[in-house]
């Protein structure tokens, strides 16, 4: 199809061709890499659960006794597969028994790793059993009860607690929300561990836990029968345990994960290297388990401004696909981020940011796109904040957004409420109703200002691609061109958790779940 905004497609290929040389030249150092957040996933996944006399998680305690012991370079897979060797325990009953101090795994006799990997075999099917029972469920559920139109309406609870969270999402689905997202408890993302069970405690949003997770899927899918729609269930597969939280939405059927390949280093200062080989394991998880990730681009433009450094926005766009490539995720579980963020007295602003979306649909055509809201310039006057939000998703339905994280006209006031959800909704049906086919209606005018803005952020980014391909990633984010922040290879929370593995090292959930194909 005919570019509308007459983008050069050769331009467009050497800055994807870019991109997919940043990722590949990263996979070899992702590659010789494990960290502990990367093997507690193991471990979850191998049916792992639960915590000790003082509340430490079960993985935790497996994975701190085997890097204490010098262990954590041959992986949890092998230490484990070889205790079921020698003990005849399940992987539970070894976590249960080095957690009482009853078994010190690493100083057991020493199998092959074939035997190791044979042993635990039957743990890794039961896993992938119990993941594709999931997809399968929410394949069903698609089928009988269907979906909206997209854009999606996504909306957020954030209350802290599990179970007043539930009541709200309960009332967004039945006000006609398509995705609920649950926001995580403020800091969550600085924690090397996953807390246990539900919790009602939480400041800002609401502690993500394999419980949570199970008690909003449940009610979301009361609800869905209740008004005859699937409702999406979101939650955040991003900080030191990224990886982690993958494993648990697979587990829980979540749909729509945030996840991100550069945005805990950028934004949570969490070590680079930490990052990039945790999000790898993630994506993998993300892939199979057919979950929509979805990136932060939208971040960068509340550090930076949205008209100077659009194209860093279109380059981490790229970036992010390409390592979902490398880990096996479709085209459309790319929900790749962009966010409505002009100052609103610019002359015109409605028509880059126009631009710019037309843009990112046109580079992806057959992504999830996610589209985030005015909040960087939402200043408390509710009526100014409903008429930005209006136009929001006037753009959104023009340009043919998948997710829309739906703008509240109480931002910068409060968390919303059930009614602030109501009228947004409301907004957003209503635009989405009257003009949905103006994207195949409409026609730019060449050369004009919305073409000329497409190929100029277009360009930029090729060349901050090119750069970023010669230089290496690792150098760039040092230097701080993406959100005009700087973060120093050896630096930032989670370095420690970094390791190399050894000549023995094995983890059968990569090969299972490429296919086979690493």
């Amino acid at each position: 199809m005919k570019s509308k905004l007459n983008l050069d497609p050769k331009v467009v290929d050497s800055a994807r061709n870019s991109a997919a040389h940043i990722a590949s030249s990263m996979q070899d150092f992702i590659d010789r890499h494990t960290t502990v957040s990367t093997e507690r996933t193991i471990l979850r996944l191998l049916g792992i659960d639960g915590v000790d006399d003082v509340e430490t998680p079960l993985p935790n305690v497996v994975v701190d006794q085997i890097k204490e012991a010098g262990g954590l370079p041959r992986g949890v897979a092998y230490w484990i597969g070889n205790a079921i060797v020698q003990t005849g325990l399940t992987p539970q009953e070894i976590a249960e028994k080095m957690s009482s101090g009853g078994l010190e795994i690493t100083k057991l006799e020493t199998g092959s790793t074939k035997d190791a990997e044979a042993a635990i075999m039957p743990a890794i099917e039961e896993s992938l059993n119990e993941i594709n029972k999931e997809k399968n469920a929410r394949a069903e559920y698609l089928e009988r009860l269907g979906e909206s139109k997209q854009p999606y309406c996504y909306v957020i609870v954030a209350t802290g607690n599990i179970y007043e969270d539930v009541i709200q999402a309960q009332a967004a689905g039945r006000q006609g929300a398509d995705i609920i997202a649950v926001i995580r408890t403020t800091a969550q993302s600085l924690l090397d561990y996953v807390p246990y069970g539900p919790t009602t405690e939480g400041f800002g949003g609401t502690y993500a836990t394999q419980e949570n997770f199970r008690i909003m899927r449940e009610a979301l899918d009361e609800t869905g029968e209740e008004v005859g729609r699937y409702i999406r269930l979101c939650n955040y597969s991003s900080g030191l345990c990224m990886a982690e939280i993958a494993a648990m939405g697979a587990l829980e059927r979540l749909d729509v994960l945030l996840n991100d390949a550069l945005y805990g280093i950028l934004f949570r200062d969490i070590n680079m290297q930490r990052t990039l080989i945790d999000q790898y394991f993630s994506r993998i998880i993300i892939g199979y388990c057919d979950i929509i990730f979805n990136s932060g681009e939208d971040n960068y433009l509340t550090t930076d401004d949205a008209y100077e450094s659009a194209h860093t926005v279109l380059a981490s766009q790229l970036i992010n696909e390409q390592f979902a490539v490398v880990a096996n995720i479709k085209d459309w579980q790319m929900g790749l981020g962009h966010a409505f963020e002009m100052e609103p007295s610019m002359e015109n602003g409605f028509l880059y940011e126009l631009s710019q979306a037309i843009m990112a649909r046109e580079i992806f055509p057959n992504a999830s796109l996610k589209y985030m809201p005015p909040t960087k310039y939402m200043t408390g006057n509710i009526f100014k904040g409903h008429v930005q939000d209006a136009l929001f998703n006037l753009i959104a339905v023009w340009s043919g957004q998948s997710l829309q994280l739906l703008g509240m006209l109480t931002e910068a006031i409060h968390t919303p409420h059930m009614h602030d959800r109501y009228l947004s909704i409301e907004n957003a049906k209503y635009i989405f109703n009257n003009a949905r086919d103006i994207g195949s209606e409409v026609t730019f005018k060449e050369d004009g200002i919305i073409q000329k803005r497409a190929q100029f952020v277009l360009s930029e980014a090729d060349k901050l691609l090119a750069d970023i391909a010669e230089e290496g990633l690792f150098s760039t984010i040092e230097k701080g061109k993406f959100a005009g922040i700087k973060r120093p290879y050896e630096g930032g929370k989670g370095l420690e958790g970094v390791c190399l593995k050894d000549d023995y090292y094995f983890n059968p959930f990569i090969t299972l779940m490429l296919g086979g194909a690493k």
